[in-house]
């Protein structure tokens, strides 16, 4: 990441001087339609500042870690998984997500999905759910609705 200057201009959901990468290797997890850009890194506030865009219809990977972390959507509106509760979410909510808690967000339908993520700059590694975390999660029948993509 440059620091060429301390600001950089936000337009169109994309910052300048600021790469757009892919969310996660190809193949690494589940996932559809998802970029990210990494907008703040310091090692001595130990923190890191992300943007991931979800395209309409895409999604996150169902995940949880040893960290928690804030998402604040900048943009659209979709559905988010925490824990075992399926919310809605809208431009400027927050969502706060407790230690290895699984979460995953959707975008909706017609319209991308834009968030802020702070973490840990130095994190532990996702962990994905097994066929029997999963199946316990899916027993609630909003959440296998929401895993289905309905």
């Amino acid at each position: 990441m440059d620091k060429k200057s301390p600001i950089r201009r936000f337009k169109s959901f994309r910052w300048e001087e600021t790469e757009v990468l892919a969310y996660k290797e190809e193949g690494s997890a589940p996932f559809k339609a998802i970029t990210r850009q990494t907008l703040f890194r310091d090692p001595d506030l130990k923190c890191e500042l992300r943007y991931f865009e979800v395209s309409p219809g895409g999604y996150s990977t169902l995940e949880r870690h040893e960290h928690m972390h804030a998402v604040l959507i900048l943009r659209g509106r979709g559905e988010c998984l925490v824990g075992g509760q399926v919310r809605a979410v809208d431009t400027n909510d927050l969502v706060t997500i407790e230690h290895w808690t699984w979460h995953q967000f959707r975008a909706g339908p017609d319209a991308p999905l834009g968030f802020l993520c702070m973490v840990n700059a130095e994190r532990d590694k996702a962990s994905l759910p097994t066929d029997v975390e999963r199946k316990a999660l899916e027993s609630d029948p909003k959440v296998a609705a929401f895993l289905k993509g309905a």
